[in-house]
Parts: C-alpha cells; sequence; structure tokens
C-alpha cells in the first residue's frame, strides 16, 4: 500500500504543481484570474484522478480484489495529502522567487472589480480593509500554510470519499457495494 500511496501521490502533486505553475502565469500574463482558477480546480480533478488509480490498484492487484470503504478512503487521504503538500511547498517557492507581489496584484484586482460592480463607497472600504487585513495575514507562514492547503486538501477529501464509496468492494464476486 505504502508504495501504491506514494507513487499515486507523488504524481498527482506533479501534475497539480505544473498546472499550477502555468495558471499563475495566465494571471501574470493576461491579468485573468478566472481562468487561472478554472485551471486550478480542473488540474486538481485530474491530478486527484490518481486517487481512484491508487484504490483500484491497491483493491485489485495487492488485495485480492476487495478493499472497504475506510481503507479506501485512507488510501485517497494519503495520496491527497502527499499531493496536496506538494502543491503547498510548490506554491511557497514560487509566491516567495517568483511572484512575491501576487497578493498585491490579486488585491489589486479584487478591489478592482468590487468597483466595477458598481458597489458604494462603504462597500469598497469593506473590500479594501478585508484585502490589507488576509495581505498582512499571508506574510504568516502558518497563515499562508493553511491557506494554501485550505485550496486543495477538501477537493483532495471529496474526491477520496467518492473513490471510496465507488471502489469498494467486500467480496470479488461482488460489482458494488
Amino acid at each position: 500500500m505504502k508504495k501504491i500511496v506514494i507513487t499515486c501521490g507523488l504524481i498527482a502533486g506533479a501534475i497539480v504543481s505544473t498546472l499550477m505553475c502555468i495558471s499563475i502565469l495566465v494571471v501574470d500574463e493576461h491579468k485573468d484570474y478566472n481562468t487561472s482558477m478554472v485551471i486550478g480546480y480542473a488540474s486538481m480533478i485530474l491530478a486527484f484522478s490518481m486517487i481512484f488509480v491508487g484504490i483500484k490498484n491497491f483493491r485489485d492487484k495487492h488485495n485480492g480484489g476487495t478493499v472497504t470503504f475506510g481503507k479506501a478512503f485512507l488510501i485517497g487521504l494519503y495520496i491527497a495529502l502527499i499531493a496536496s503538500t506538494i502543491y503547498v511547498i510548490t506554491w511557497a517557492l514560487e509566491y516567495k522567487y517568483v511572484f512575491p507581489d501576487f497578493m498585491e496584484k490579486y488585491s489589486a484586482h479584487m478591489i478592482k472589480e468590487v468597483k466595477a460592480s458598481g458597489a458604494s463607497e462603504a462597500q469598497m472600504a469593506e473590500k479594501l480593509k478585508q484585502m490589507d487585513s488576509y495581505r498582512e495575514m499571508y506574510k504568516s507562514p502558518l497563515f499562508f500554510t493553511l491557506m494554501t492547503y485550505a485550496e486543495i486538501l477538501p477537493v483532495g477529501i471529496i474526491v477520496s470519499l467518492i473513490a471510496a464509496l465507488i471502489l469498494r468492494r467486500k467480496n470479488k464476486t461482488a460489482t458494488t457495494a
């Protein structure tokens, strides 16, 4: 199980990190945060397909064709944790060395969007205060790490739950449980 989890986790981490780097380049070049977000979440789903691969591989090749929901979920969760950790590390390095002004640019973009929506001065002031707060909190390594995990890990947990439900099998003759 360990080899499957590590292999699938590393592959998933490489996929999501590579595509995250591409999506951040889209933002930097085209100032298109919406497309970047779509690319980001699509890459997470693509990367987390390795959860299905890992659970199915464990079930069919290493566990006699059976796997409980709990065991399948744990395999998926471990794969998601490895991939998420690679994602967090990649973003930390990219943020520090490639895009250290990302939060300033993102804050300016969010304020511009609020202004374009016809927000009142009070709403603008509130958004500015909120973005200033986020920029300050993002300077904390703990907050940075937690926020970055919060972007990806919930998607991995959901995919792990779905994969565990789909792939669980109590005995060889059962096709679904």
